[in-house]
């Protein structure tokens, strides 16, 4: 355990996520721990001094103290006493992080923050490298994304993204943390249906009283095929009806071993253009360490028939540094990719919740998550990358996850024409997400113009009976959010 004496214990989770990305999941206290790290903060003289001091060693970062309103110096402190830990965690480990002093889930936003301030897309890139030494491949990264984005990040002001969860699987993947279960003898189906129905609709009123019109549907989960083709189709009708004019619809088809003519030919014959077959990787042996009910050889069936009728964007999921898995295996599970040539490909990094099955068995039982080392996810992640790009996909949008193999990251990879609308939106938070289902978080908006953008979120309960029983509740809660003025704050 490590003990933070600091200066700044308004900070104190921020500091953990830097001592973190040298030391894995440690714990961090103010109280207690084994290992002291010491920092002391001035203001004199119109310059900001952060030190410090732990194992002997010391580090000191000293800057102008800033302009600015409250919000613009509070995240100019932040930034400025993790850059002072992480300056000291590079001298005692030796070590440099690919995402440097980077913590946060979207880095892209630093790079638009920049240009903002009027710096060219170059400098703004740049900027990244030199203030948070973040590497020259993961920055240059960041301007192929802007670059991809162009004309298509932003949305207009009276637009909204829908996302619609259906909380079901045949299986539980070992490292899922989402809130779905598996569908089981599948009696939960057809109430959930009524529920998210009853939700659609008074939805509807919702975005029609506050004037607000859809841009882009997005049906994920769980996953969505797992329930039976006719439920689907409601759920499909229904948001549609209510929300018409979507320039833009994905349903995630996901599981190979829920993918069928019927289905396919239904989400088809209802417009939606993008779908989702996702093989996380093509090694058996790994499918079925992970949980997975099918092989590699379903995947290649499932999107043989998609593609047979008609389907001319189709995504794939790969999950990089999967238990057991080697560069080799990764770089096999490419090649099959490759040569399929899906209309965009996500290459995630695998992160393990503390609340996955896979955290439980693996690093509770102290068997060791069997993951290749940092440099090998690293390899991973860079293979992947320079094959993709080679082969015409280019990278639109990233995120990072807290508990992710070598503190990397997950691109969305696309050909020309092909990004997901509904993933930059709400990736780069440029658009309000009206979410409904169970653990479906609704985000809003105001004034996405503000450079100090407000965000408020109304969460649906994780649950699914009780956001059966509740799912009224889960409207007004949107409700309060939408129609409010001041910021409000709800939880489950």
């Amino acid at each position: 355990m490590i003990r933070l004496q600091t200066d700044a214990p308004q900070f104190f989770s921020d500091l953990g996520d830097v001592l973190r990305l040298f030391y894995g999941d440690v714990q961090v206290s103010l109280t207690d721990g084994d290992v002291l790290f010491e920092h002391r903060f001035t203001d004199e003289g119109g310059l900001w001094t952060d030190t410090w001091r732990s194992q002997g060693r010391e580090f000191t970062l000293t800057r102008s103290t800033p302009a600015g309103n409250a919000l613009e110096i509070k995240r100019a402190r932040k930034r400025q006493v993790k850059g002072a830990l992480y300056g000291l965690l590079k001298q005692l480990t030796g070590m440099r992080p690919p995402w440097g002093s980077l913590t946060g889930i979207r880095p892209t936003r630093l790079l638009y923050e920049g240009m903002e301030a009027g710096l060219t897309l170059d400098e703004a890139v740049q900027r990244v490298q030199d203030e948070f030494d973040v590497s020259a491949d993961r920055a240059e990264l960041l301007g192929d994304i802007a670059r991809m984005q162009a004309g298509i990040r932003e949305a207009a002001p009276d637009q909204f993204d829908l996302y619609i969860g259906i909380p079901f699987c045949r299986t539980r993947c070992s490292y899922c943390s989402f809130s779905a279960g598996e569908i089981g003898d599948g009696r939960l189906v057809k109430p959930y249906v009524e529920a998210l129905l009853r939700e659609i609709a008074l939805c509807r009123d919702l975005m029609r009283e506050k004037g607000m019109r859809l841009r882009a549907g997005y049906v994920g989960g769980g996953t969505p095929t797992a329930i039976p083709c006719a439920e689907l189709e409601r759920i499909l009708e229904a948001a549609q009806a209510a929300f018409p004019g979507a320039a833009e619809w994905t349903v995630e088809a996901g599981r190979p071993d829920t993918i069928d003519e019927e289905k396919l030919r239904m989400i088809k014959a209802r417009g939606v253009g993008r779908i989702s077959v996702n093989p996380q990787t093509f090694n058996d042996d790994t499918l079925r360490r992970i949980g997975r009910a099918h092989t590699g050889e379903e995947t290649l069936a499932a999107y043989a028939l998609a593609r047979s009728l008609g389907f001319d964007d189709i995504n794939m999921d790969l999950i990089a540094a999967l238990p057991g898995e080697t560069v080799e295996d990764f770089s096999r599970t490419l090649d099959r990719v490759e040569r399929l040539a899906p209309d965009s490909v996500t290459v995630h990094s695998l992160a393990i919740k503390r609340s996955s099955r896979l955290h439980e068995q693996l690093a509770v039982a102290g068997e060791g998550y069997g993951q290749v080392t940092r440099e090998g996810a690293d390899e991973m992640i860079a293979l992947a990358r320079s094959r993709l790009t080679a082969g015409g996909w280019r990278p639109y949008y990233l995120y990072r996850q807290k508990y992710m193999a070598g503190n990397l990251e997950n691109v969305g990879y696309a050909k020309p024409g092909k990004a997901c609308l509904y993933n930059i939106g709400n990736m780069e938070e440029t658009v309000s997400v009206l979410a409904l289902g169970a653990g479906a978080i609704t985000k809003w908006l105001f004034d996405p113009r503000d450079r100090d953008l407000r965000i408020e979120r109304a969460p649906n309960v994780r649950n699914i009976e009780e956001y059966i029983a509740r799912v009224d509740e889960m409207v007004r809660r949107k409700r309060d959010v939408i129609f409010s003025e001041a910021p409000s704050r709800q939880e489950p």
